[in-house]
């Protein structure tokens, strides 16, 4: 649900964690590609939240990234 990225099936913060692993399945064969397209997703988030939340800086590194990276 944007702009608040929130799932729209369980309310938790996205990519929750069915999320994630349909984005595992999904990308598979190609790491790199969700890798891209997580940092789009999270290009985009930073900018929708901080509208929420002026005042307040959000790290979405590990939120959108870091669990994409393990092997």
């Amino acid at each position: 649900m944007r702009p608040l990225w929130r799932c729209r099936n369980c309310g938790a913060e996205w990519p929750c964690q069915p999320a994630r692993l349909a984005l595992l399945t999904e990308y598979r064969n190609d790491r790199t590609a969700l890798l891209l397209f997580l940092g789009v997703l999270m290009t985009e988030a930073s900018g929708q939240l901080h509208q929420f939340h002026p005042d307040r800086t959000v790290n979405l590194m590990e939120r959108f990234m870091s669990w994409a990276r393990a092997g």
